[in-house]
């Protein structure tokens, strides 16, 4: 909203704009601010949204010692601790994104949509924990097909509109110029593959204090460089990306979303004084989703969002071994818990982990001139 500072502010000299208010119209500007924005609103909140969800007697439920008993002697402590902070980290990445993005740009409103309804489910998901006293919530299958929904939607969005759905449908891989397959109706898949997917990885990466909101910083900063660049012709033509132009704005979303993160694991950080819960992980990894699906790097996702992928498939592993010969290949999934009961302190896999993280981000931005 504060976009329109610099189209309505002080007139001088006739109908000259005050200079100092143009500022306003600049992205990387408006983006700067909207990642600030959102830190400072998750510290300044910080202990308000901590207290009310203690006093709401929101606590974290523990896994039974029968289900994991060395995992409940490494965790056990953490029984109470407030969850449902994605609270918190989602509503100052909204706030945030409403106050310096354009309101006239449609995926502005993709990526807010896309969040609230994965935050609202994440958020019943929390509310049936913490009331049944159990690490179960909403059945995988109600997830999975409101996820697919969700999905279903933002595809739709794409191939009925006449000005996105050629290039939609078109995949471009990394290190490689110009598109290389026309999906066509298999659009619908691949974008259910992205955003159901990356929603879930994300969720699995939150098992460790600051784990996931660490690894989102940076995920964050790399999607804001990804779709300001994707929103500028002439750099986009530069480093042979796809141009698409409502994408430039995403780039304050991005920030917004990176500087949450890293207000949130103020708070966040072992020993975690609050977690993010579904409410956080299932929107942040949708809204990673969308930011990518909407500047047309999907793959890149993978490379940037490195540990949400390694963790995910340390599950789909796991289960597939257990099930196809009664072995497992990891002590316990998904892999942070396995570097746990190897021995690892949980800050050192955090840490270790965030190393990573940043070290995937690089190679995704090395990307943009490998084409």
């Amino acid at each position: 909203m504060l976009y329109y500072l610099s189209q309505f502010g002080i007139l001088l000299h006739g109908f000259t704009v005050n200079k100092a208010l143009n500022v306003f119209q600049y992205i990387s500007f408006r983006a700067l601010c909207a990642g600030l924005t959102s830190f400072l609103l998750c510290l300044l909140f910080g202990n308000i949204v901590i207290r009310r969800l203690i006093s709401l007697k929101f606590g974290q439920p523990i896994r039974s010692a029968e289900e994991v008993h060395r995992l409940n002697e490494l965790h056990g402590g953490k029984k109470g601790t407030p969850t449902m902070g994605g609270i918190l980290l989602i509503g100052a990445v909204v706030i945030s994104t409403l106050l310096w993005a354009r309101p006239d740009n449609p995926f502005v409103w993709l990526a807010l949509i896309t969040t609230l309804f994965l935050a609202a489910l994440g958020f019943y998901d929390d509310w049936l924990k913490v009331t049944k006293k159990s690490s179960a919530g909403i059945s995988s299958r109600l997830k999975f097909l409101l996820q697919c929904i969700l999905a279903a939607g933002i595809t739709a969005f794409f191939l009925l509109s006449p000005s996105l759905a050629k290039q939609a449908q078109q995949l471009y891989i990394p290190f490689i110029k110009g598109a290389v397959l026309d999906l066509g109706i298999w659009t619908y898949l691949f974008y259910l593959l992205i955003i159901v997917g990356s929603s879930n990885a994300v969720n699995l990466t939150d098992g460790l204090d600051g784990l996931a909101s660490g690894c989102t910083v940076m995920a964050g900063i790399c999607f804001g460089v990804f779709t300001y660049l994707a929103g500028n012709f002439k750099a986009a033509a530069y480093l042979q990306i796809p141009y698409y132009g409502y994408s430039g704005e995403l780039a304050v979303v991005s920030l917004a979303l990176a500087g949450a993160a890293l207000g949130f694991l103020w708070w966040n950080c072992h020993p975690a004084k609050v977690f993010m819960g579904d409410t956080g992980s299932l929107a942040i990894g949708g809204l990673l989703g969308v930011l990518a699906i909407c500047c047309k790097q999907e793959l890149l996702l993978a490379i940037v969002g490195g540990i949400f992928v390694a963790e995910a498939l340390s599950v789909i592993l796991q289960v597939a071994s257990f099930k196809l010969t009664g072995k497992r290949i990891f002590k316990m999934s998904p892999l942070h818990h396995h570097f746990e009961l190897s021995g690892w302190k949980e800050n050192t896999v955090t840490v270790r982990f965030w190393i990573m993280a940043i070290v995937f981000g690089l190679l995704g931005l090395a990307t943009l001139k490998l084409r």
